[in-house]
């Protein structure tokens, strides 16, 4: 892999996507499409984007019943995608059959706890007011899940290494120094999340709203 840089192609609009993914391809590792674009584009637009030649991260977050989540994730099968993600409060029994219905070359990664979530937020749903605690207990839980890895953000990242040494880990809410954070509570810059421990890292609007992608990334990248 080139970059630990995967460029989030949060759009419903295909051409966009692909204008963008053609700019930026020669300075990220991959490209990660998630519920936006696939509700709008399906299986096509994912094999379309596929046909650039870079690893796909299938960001779908699957959180269902074991059955439900095992019968979806081996519909998409013939997609080969490089990631997948499920969330892993959805238990250890719903993980298990995520991976076991997943690609050999899958790599199925259990969502922690989101980087748009603070610890208010996890006491509004009856959680403790402590996001590196559940982000710890669900790292365990999907470790003995038999999951590759899960998505944290930066700030727990270190911890979950710490634990897991050999876990592929995904920090999104990344963000280079200055930029907005927009809707992400928990962030961190690039060069310090991969500092601690990520093994991909997942951008999207310093990216793709540039002005120009294509520099943007390669700013990232050089930071790295």
């Amino acid at each position: 892999m080139s970059s630990p840089v995967f460029v989030a192609l949060d759009t419903p609009d295909l051409h966009l996507a692909l204008t963008i993914a053609e700019k930026v391809k020669v300075h990220v590792g991959g490209l990660k499409l998630g519920l936006e674009f696939f509700t709008a584009n399906g299986r096509s637009g994912i094999k379309e984007i596929a046909k650039l030649g870079l690893p796909i991260f299938l960001d779908l977050k699957f959180h269902d019943i074991p059955n439900t989540v095992a019968k979806a994730i081996q519909a998409l099968r013939p997609l080969e995608p490089a990631i997948l993600t499920v969330h892993a409060s959805g238990g250890r029994a719903m993980m298990e059959d995520a991976k076991a219905a997943a690609p050999n070359g899958t790599k199925v990664v259990g969502v922690t706890v989101l980087t748009s979530l603070d610890g208010d937020d996890l006491s509004s749903v009856g959680l403790a007011p402590d996001p590196h605690a559940q982000v710890e207990r669900l790292t365990r839980l999907a470790y003995e899940a038999g999951l590759d890895g899960i998505v944290c953000s930066g700030n727990e990242v270190a911890a979950a290494k710490a634990f897991w040494p050999n876990g592929f880990f995904v920090v999104p809410g990344v963000r280079p120094g200055g930029e907005a954070t927009a809707d992400q509570k928990r962030v961190m810059t690039p060069r310090a999340a991969l500092d601690a421990g990520a093994s991909i890292l997942v951008v999207g609007r310093p990216i793709t709203q540039a002005k120009d992608p294509d520099k943007a990334a390669r700013a990232i990248a050089a930071t790295l």
